[in-house]
């Protein structure tokens, strides 16, 4: 990697990370739980735009996702991990479809959905949230009904996320010339 390239990445992985610190201190809970809009994973669609964003979406998330420490103590560790791992396993889907947008966006929708809610319910347990009231599901119902619960709400929050955000700042990214961003035509 140049220069350019561990630059922006860099930057990224700093404004990813700062958009969910800001968010969480802004009191938004549905940055955690079994149904997230974090906001900050609008920006995943960089990926679409630059090859850094891969590095820099990942570490962004690993940062972020290290509040989740402080929220679900050492379980919070399987979020900066495994979290982090869905973030650059989507951003690499996209960034290998970038040239179809709609199927480039679905890689952090997929991924996230995917691999989030397999141990989700084991980190909101810690934290004393055992129960989804709405769908009447609780700690004790089987992890496959937890999983598919998680599946259908990370899915859906984070399909609402990168497309309805996302995809518009991706239209505006790709009208302008910024350093590092390859940007290009609709």
């Amino acid at each position: 990697m140049n220069a350019r390239r561990v630059a922006t990445a860099g930057v990224i992985a700093a404004v990813y990370g700062a958009l969910t610190f800001l968010v969480i201190q802004l009191g938004a809970t549905l940055s955690y739980g079994i149904v997230q809009f974090r906001l900050s994973e609008a920006l995943t669609v960089v990926a679409l735009l630059t090859p850094a964003a891969l590095p820099g979406l990942a570490i962004g998330s690993a940062l972020a996702n290290l509040s989740s420490v402080g929220l679900f103590g050492a379980l919070g560790l399987l979020d900066v991990v495994l979290g982090s791992l869905a973030t650059l396993l989507g951003a690499s889907w996209s960034w290998h479809f970038r040239r179809r947008r709609a199927l480039a966006l679905l890689g952090p929708v997929i991924f996230n959905a995917l691999i989030v809610p397999a141990y989700l319910p084991a980190m909101l347990g810690a934290a004393g949230i055992t129960t989804i009231p709405l769908l009447g599901i609780t700690a004790s119902s089987s992890w496959p009904l937890l999983y598919l619960a998680g599946v259908i709400g990370l899915g859906l929050g984070q399909a609402v996320v990168v497309y309805g955000l996302g995809w518009p700042l991706l239209t505006a990214l790709s009208r302008i010339r910024l350093p590092g961003l390859e940007g290009g035509d609709e």
